[in-house]
């Protein structure tokens, strides 16, 4: 088995959510990179280090949507997991045709629920 620890990019910018995760996922033995905007994840991504992105839609300088633009575009294979305050079907429908493995709504959604996702996913 691998033991090098995954590495998982938090994309958010409110901070309180951000640190929230960021401890639970080091707690579990992920290294976590957060970033409070698009822009600040484009050579992160790149680097082709990432083992999951959880990313907002609706963050500063670049957006969810353009960011799974961007990997779907690159054809980066990573998966996405949205974490938003849209709860717009179309929001929903929208992020998935651009790749994103899973689409959660803050006020709906656990911190145990997230987990439970990432760790069926990269595990």
């Amino acid at each position: 088995m691998n033991n090098v620890p995954k590495k998982i990019l938090i994309i958010e910018d409110e901070k309180p959510l951000a640190s929230a995760l960021e401890i639970k996922l080091t707690h579990e033995g992920f290294v976590v990179v957060t970033v409070p905007s698009g822009d600040l994840a484009f050579p992160l991504i790149e680097r082709g280090e990432l083992s999951m992105i959880i990313s907002d839609l609706v963050i500063p300088k670049i957006d969810g949507y353009k960011l799974l633009e961007f990997i779907k575009n690159k054809n980066i294979k990573i998966p996405v997991l949205i974490l938003t305050n849209l709860s717009q079907i179309e929001d929903e429908r929208k992020a998935r045709e651009l790749g994103a493995s899973e689409y959660f709504v803050k006020a709906n959604t656990s911190i145990s629920q997230i987990m439970k996702f990432i760790k069926e996913k990269i595990d």
